[in-house]
């Protein structure tokens, strides 16, 4: 009898502790991602009806107004998916790139990577950035020691005229370079906001075997990424929801 009663207590504790691991595996994977806050972020606001692409069928719930709507139970998974595969590479030390040169995200982006330490690219894409990445390397670093030079006063020596030459050409560079000074080779992923504002991105990385994480809006086909994430490209708050859920997983995986 009292063989029995301690092997139920038993089985009771081995019950309790795999509910617990459970609790603790649905905690790590799931991301915080929530279906009523991206509702009320506008990510599931597609294009017009006449501008689907087909291969984004399998990620519709309906229409409205002549708009496609995402489902957003899709979005969350793949959103998931995408931020475990970022944990992945954070994890191990790897580069992600961020790309976002829409007007209207732009801005977003760059403050999203610079507190996350990532390069980024927030103006427009130069065509060789990965494909021709050794002349890259060497313009970011011509564009570094310049603005070496000028915080060390190193260009003092110069007239008022060549000062004002060189000062034209260095706010040049940093449009171009700002983003990319600490990138030392070519990133192990990108993070592309909008793959049809910046396909030549798409391009490259694929030429390169680079891992592609995107924004896919009803206008684009998803299968040109690895890891589509089926959302709202073109509304702020769609994309910061995005990029805040992007944010807090590379913080939490560097903090570790």
């Amino acid at each position: 009898m009292k063989e029995l009663k301690e092997e139920k207590v038993k089985e009771k504790e081995v019950k309790e502790e795999k509910k617990e691991k459970e609790k603790v595996s649905v905690k790590e994977t799931d991301f915080g991602v929530s279906i009523e806050a991206m509702e009320k972020a506008g990510v599931n606001f597609g294009h017009r009806t006449t501008r689907l692409h087909p291969k984004m069928e399998p990620y519709l719930a309906g229409t409205r107004n002549t708009v496609h709507i995402i489902d957003l139970e899709k979005t969350a998974e793949k959103l998931q998916d995408a931020l475990k595969f970022i944990q992945e590479i954070v994890s191990q030390d790897k580069t992600l790139l961020l790309v976002g040169t829409k007007i209207q995200v732009k801005e977003l982006a760059k403050d999203i990577a610079e507190d996350c330490g990532l390069p980024y690219i927030c103006e427009r894409w130069l065509g060789g950035t990965l494909t021709n990445f050794g002349v890259i390397s060497k313009r970011i670093e011509y564009f570094k020691d310049m603005e070496k030079k000028k915080e060390e006063g190193g260009l003092e020596k110069y007239t008022k005229k060549e000062r004002i030459k060189i000062n034209k050409e260095f706010g040049k560079l940093k449009i171009k370079f700002e983003g990319l000074k600490d990138l030392k080779q070519l990133p192990d992923a990108l993070l592309i906001l909008d793959i049809r504002k910046d396909d030549l991105a798409v391009k490259e990385a694929k030429m390169k075997g680079i891992k592609i994480i995107a924004i896919s809006d009803t206008n684009v086909d998803p299968t040109l990424v690895d890891y589509p994430i089926p959302a709202n490209d073109d509304a702020i708050s769609s994309v910061k929801y995005i990029l805040e859920k992007v944010k807090d997983v590379i913080q939490k995986a560097k903090a570790k």
